[in-house]
């Protein structure tokens, strides 16, 4: 028989009416597969239900052996109906029995029978079950009853999904969509989280499934699609969207998918079949992410986001949008996942709440980041596929130490966990007994450990860190966080503020490092192909000359009576630093006119994090009253690695000779003009890395507070003379190995020094 256009559309209508009654999970799965065996004149239908095992239990039948439900059951790829599930797609077979992958369980009587259709039972592309029909007859089923059944699953799908069938599984046995799982990703800022998931945009959820009238379901498609078209174009059209570039090529593949006609005729024929203009999307999108994630080309997998973004738009312009979700009724152990998100979007959240971040993108150097480094948030980034492995609610353990995400957690694991939240929380309260003593070395040599910052959120942990000052406040978060570009009088506001809680703590400001890849929505960006090689920090402020200015003239105002310490960023030549302290000495000279109070003494110290400076040190030591090493980046231009590629970043060790050689270059420079020189990359907050900074002569670092205590525990175990006798001769080798990075950890051991 052929499938007639008003067959699925009844079923629906019947289907609809069964998941209203009154009846148990169970009863109301024998009348669903009982339905549609009636519906489309099949023997046989029976529904499969993924279990957390990958056994595919036979949870319903009309046609089979009654007794063979809860009992029968298929591992994901074996069978036809374990076939399905692993590879997520149909299968019309008019002779089932001839097939290669057939497998005969007697329990159910099934042998009878030989033409056979199955479907994956689908949500959000993740495979939760197969529901199958078979008929004695050999016949091929025609499109249109594929197309039926496939829109049936989606009604099985939302039962699986909220749980109705959790009561059905047999003790010892539990279903996959609630299994344990742990992902691992990428360490942003390192953490231990226990909490509940947020979703930062929460999936949408269709409730009205079946359709009232076609035609005004494809008619209300139709204009949600227009709408959608014309937002992309809008987005191609804007005057900060330039010609050409990367970007650019992004947009035109996204519009090109908006516009594709096989996507808007799929979701037209789900309609056709019974389905609200919701559902046909949310059904089109689940087929389409089983199919790319499937696939082994990276291109298309990395398309998957933007068809999910694009369903996930279209969804929301059919159903007025949505209600955006209420973060104040967020849990108070929150951990937000995300594709992505701006750090503006991280503040919206109550910092009281927030326990963790799970991004599927991200880097260690995007904005949301830094944000999250600076307020102690654990973060991990490249979870891939996290935001459809996860619902609102689920239970998670996140270690950003370990990289690691683990979704819905067995008892033992949350109990392993627990533990080591408190063993942390013990060797917090050990570090902070120690924030009033001084880092000094068995052998005497005094540290300074200062603290990276760049909001006021970040000044109360100044003092509980025990830091003896800010060795860089970032003065580019103010201005990534707004929607606007800060007034002067905002800025002086700020920096006044930094400058009043720190106290007699020196604060080192360092000027606006924006450009490249720190885009500012307020600011025309250029199209780059290399932004972390192009038009950034100081060359913008140099070339932007009164964007530089005002922040000169804010910091001056607010730094009155007090010691200002100016850093510029991303110095290539020593030249830079006489352009920039002249249009500094003119904005001492515009407050002296006007009657404003100078700062008592005011320092310009440059960042040596471009490689070039190095063959400039005597120079730059003559140009400038301190020096600060930005270690992130001299390692990746001088590794020629972005630090953001999760292929490269960890390629090469700082703790390598070649870079330990060229950092002790610019401690040797520095302490022979006599100027002060402190490391402010990450690698300074890490044990085993400081201990190689001091050995090669670093006598000021500066950090995360969260690092500090570790740090300083390191340091009051250590003995600088003993250190120097082994590393000095290891320096001083050449060969391809250089084995620094063992060679320190043995000797820590050997000491007793924490790392």
């Amino acid at each position: 028989m052929r499938g007639s256009l008003a067959g699925p559309r009844v079923l629906l209508r019947r289907l609809r009416e069964i998941m209203a009654e009154p009846i148990s999970a169970q009863d109301r799965l024998d009348k669903i597969v009982a339905q549609i065996a009636s519906n489309m004149v099949a023997e046989v239908c029976s529904v499969y239900v993924l279990r957390a095992d990958d056994v595919l239990e036979l949870y319903a039948t009309e046609g089979l052996k009654r007794e063979a439900v809860h009992h029968a059951g298929l591992r994901v790829g074996q069978g036809l109906v374990g076939l399905i599930a692993a590879e997520a797609r149909p299968l019309n077979l008019p002779n089932a029995q001839s097939h290669p992958s057939f497998a005969y369980l007697p329990e159910t009587g099934e042998e009878i029978y030989n033409a056979f259709l199955g479907v994956p039972i689908l949500r959000a592309g993740r495979t939760l079950g197969v529901l199958t029909v078979q008929n004695r007859a050999h016949r091929t089923y025609f499109d249109e009853e594929v197309e039926a059944l496939q829109t049936t699953a989606m009604v099985l799908a939302e039962m699986i999904a909220v749980g109705e069938l959790e009561g059905l599984a047999r003790p010892g046995t539990s279903l996959d969509v609630k299994r344990p799982m742990s992902i691992r990703g990428s360490s942003l800022s390192e953490g231990i989280a226990l909490g509940h998931v947020v979703l930062h945009e929460p999936r949408v959820v269709v409730t009205a499934l079946i359709a009232e009238d076609a035609e005004k379901e494809r008619l209300r498609l139709e204009e949600a699609i227009a709408h959608l078209r014309l937002s992309v174009d809008d987005m191609l059209s804007r005057d900060d969207i330039a010609l050409a570039g990367e970007h650019r090529e992004i947009l035109e593949a996204y519009r090109m998918f908006a516009y594709d006609r096989g996507w808007a005729r799929r979701m037209d024929e789900a309609i056709q079949n019974g389905l609200s203009a919701e559902a046909a999307v949310e059904k089109v999108q689940s087929d389409t992410r089983a199919r790319l994630l499937r696939q082994t080309d990276p291109y298309l997998r990395e398309r998957l986001h933007d068809f999910d973004d694009l369903a996930n738009r279209l969804l929301r312009e059919l159903m007025g949008k949505g209600a955006a979700f209420d973060r104040k009724e967020m849990p108070k152990d929150s951990i937000v996942v995300a594709r992505n998100m701006g750090a503006a979007e991280l503040l919206d959240y109550d910092r009281n709440r927030l326990r963790g971040l799970v991004l599927e993108e991200g880097g260690p150097t995007s904005h949301v980041t830094i944000v999250a480094r600076a307020l102690g948030i654990a973060t991990i980034g490249r979870a891939t596929n996290v935001v459809s492995l996860v619902e609102n609610g689920d239970a998670m353990i996140l270690d950003a130490d370990t990289g690691e995400a683990h979704i819905r957690p067995p008892a033992d694991v949350e109990a392993s966990y627990g533990e080591k939240v408190r063993f942390r929380a013990k060797r917090q309260a050990q570090y902070r007994l120690l924030r009033h003593k001084p880092a000094v070395t068995r052998d005497g040599v005094r540290i300074g450990l200062n603290m990276n910052a760049g909001l006021l959120v970040d000044l109360p942990h100044l003092a509980e860190a025990g830091a003896e000052g800010i060795g860089l406040f970032r003065t580019e978060l103010q201005f990534m966080v707004a929607s606007t570009m800060p007034r002067m009088n905002a800025q002086t506001q700020l920096y006044a503020s930094v400058l009043a809680a720190s106290g007699e703590r020196p604060v080192t400001f360092r000027t606006l490092d924006i450009g490249g890849d720190k885009v500012l929505p307020y600011m025309r960006s250029h199209p780059e192909e290399n932004p972390a090689l192009g038009w950034r920090a100081i060359r913008l402020g140099l070339d932007r000359p009164a964007l530089l200015r005002m922040q000169l003239r804010a910091l001056i105002r607010a730094g009155a009576g007090h010691e200002l310490r100016i850093m510029l960023p991303m110095v290539t030549e020593v030249a830079e630093i006489e352009q920039a302290r002249a249009l500094l000495d003119r904005e001492v000279e515009h407050a002296r006119r006007h009657g404003h109070e100078l700062p008592s003494r005011i320092l310009l110290g440059s960042m040596v994090e471009v490689p070039a400076l190095l063959f400039q040190l005597e120079a730059l030591m003559a140009a400038v009253d301190f020096v600060s090493v930005g270690s992130n980046d001299l390692l990746q231009y001088m590794t020629a690695s972005d630090r953001g590629n999760t292929l490269v970043a960890s390629r090469f060790d700082p703790i390598s000779r070649h870079f330990l050689r060229a950092l002790r270059a610019i401690v040797t420079a520095a302490d022979a003009a006599g100027k002060p020189v402190t490391l402010c990359g990450e690698i300074a907050g890490r044990p085993l890395a400081a201990l190689a900074l001091v050995g090669i002569g670093f006598r000021s670092l500066s950090m995360s507070a969260a690092s500090i205590g570790p740090i300083k525990a390191m340091l009051l175990a250590l003995d600088i003379t003993k250190l120097n006798a082994l590393l000095d001769p290891l320096l001083a080798q050449n060969g391809a190995e250089d084995g620094i990075a063992e060679a320190l950890r043995g000797f820590a051991a050997d000491q007793g020094v924490p790392i």
